[in-house]
């Protein structure tokens, strides 16, 4: 079972990868939880928060589709060195504003815009990077679920250690951890070694290779759905987390303590999700998953917003946190089998788009609905639209599975039909 769960790790590159990202994740985590807590204890405003929150994740839907094209077109392990990078230098800037004690709020939108605009680069980036790092491609599924459970093992250790280190030295010392953090995966890439970069033999225009992304992403049904479900549950239910400090304090009467702890649970929900994905010898029956794990988190969030116990509350983000991861990582690892290599850059900025590039527009609406409407109900609506979202995949999922058959079939992931009579819902059920 181990080695069935951990089967990609045996690629060198891949280890080396997993285990600088590990630590370097961790610091992310520790970050966005000093972030959330610190714009929080300066103004005491829920809008403000989801400022904050569109200031950091904006630029992933302005730039990621010109970074897609960009990202077919040159070195990604060089580019990965150069956003690293660069995050490193933006932790150290928080660390210094915040253990100065001048840091002000606009200074936490500058360098979250600048993060934002890094992310737009960066996330797809190591989306396609993988596919670099992992020889045998049966195995990419695996690595991808695997990324997903280091990066929520990051999740659910990085609030933790947020929560302490606030409480014991202030928000400032969680940041320069975090630049810290940046070292290991730097680290990680200079160790690899890899195969020549191969530059593409033509470099059309930018927007005429934007434009063909976009055809061949929305003209494909099964990329055009998954995309779409994850658009939407990132834009109505994502905005939780950006709640999370309103619910900590107003609602559950708590400190960071709480805070850390709520989104520790989190993390252990979305673990429990990865592992069951990492598990998984196949893509066959994904289709099926990635809707009802919409729906599980969309459940789980409804239920969070009337709970007022702290041990409840926990208990339903572990649901809410396994159901998103579970259709997050689904997503992903769907796109990645399916896509045709010369687009997989620009899928995968799309697939950034709709993961994070629609969350600040959701934690702005957010942000002032929980002004006005308080936290819980602002997160119950968006768990209702969760639900809705996923029900209305289950509607369409016989013609995705359809439409993805040739694709499989061609790759050898599903058998050749023997007989045109067998569904592709008996096919592609696990």
């Amino acid at each position: 079972m181990a080695q069935q769960v951990g089967r990609a790790l045996k690629h060198r590159n891949y280890r080396l990868y997993f285990a600088g990202q590990g630590t370097s994740v961790v610091g992310t985590w520790i970050t966005r939880v000093a972030t959330s807590w610190l714009v929080y204890r300066l103004t005491g405003s829920a809008a403000l928060l989801g400022l904050v929150g569109f200031a950091g994740q904006v630029p992933a839907f302005l730039l990621a589709p010109f970074a897609g094209v960009w990202i077919d077109r040159v070195n990604r392990y060089r580019l990965l060195l150069i956003t690293q990078t660069f995050a490193m230098l933006q932790s150290f800037a928080l660390a210094a504003l915040a253990l100065s004690g001048v840091i002000k709020v606009w200074h936490i939108l500058a360098l979250q815009l600048f993060q934002g605009c890094i992310n737009a680069f960066d996330m797809p980036g190591r989306q396609t990077f993988l596919h670099q790092l992992v020889e045998d491609r049966a195995d990419l599924p695996n690595a991808i679920a695997l990324n997903s459970t280091m990066v929520n093992g990051a999740r659910l250790l990085g609030p933790t250690i947020a929560g302490l280190l606030i409480a014991a030295f202030g928000v400032g010392w969680c940041f320069l951890v975090d630049g810290v953090s940046y070292l290991a995966v730097i680290a990680s890439l200079l160790a690899m070694r890899l195969q020549p970069h191969l530059a593409r033999a033509e470099a059309t225009r930018l927007l005429h290779d934007l434009r063909d992304g976009v055809r061949y992403a929305a003209g494909f049904l099964p990329i055009r759905a998954i995309l779409l479900l994850l658009a939407l549950v990132s834009l109505t239910g994502m905005p939780y987390m950006v709640l999370m400090p309103v619910v900590a304090v107003k609602v559950l009467h708590g400190g960071p303590h709480t805070y850390g702890f709520l989104m520790g649970a989190i993390g252990a929900g979305a673990m429990i999700g990865a592992v069951y994905l990492a598990s998984r010898t196949s893509v066959l029956g994904l289709g099926r998953v990635v809707p009802l794990a919409a729906m599980v988190f969309g459940t789980g969030l409804i239920t969070f917003s009337l709970s007022r116990s702290f041990v409840l509350s926990m208990v339903l983000l572990v649901v809410a946190g396994g159901g998103f991861m579970v259709q997050m990582a689904s997503s992903n690892t769907l796109l990645q089998t399916m896509v045709q290599e010369e687009m997989r850059g620009r899928v995968m900025s799309f697939y950034a788009m709709a993961f994070t590039g629609t969350t600040p527009f959701g934690s702005l609406l957010g942000g002032f609905l929980a002004d006005r409407i308080g936290a819980p109900r602002t997160i119950l609506f968006g768990g209702i639209a969760c639900i809705v979202g996923g029900a209305a995949f289950l509607a369409i999922l016989p013609k995705v599975r359809a439409a993805a058959r040739p694709v499989y079939v061609e790759r050898g992931i599903l058998p050749q039909a023997v007989d045109d009579t067998t569904t592709l819902t008996e096919e592609m059920e696990p």
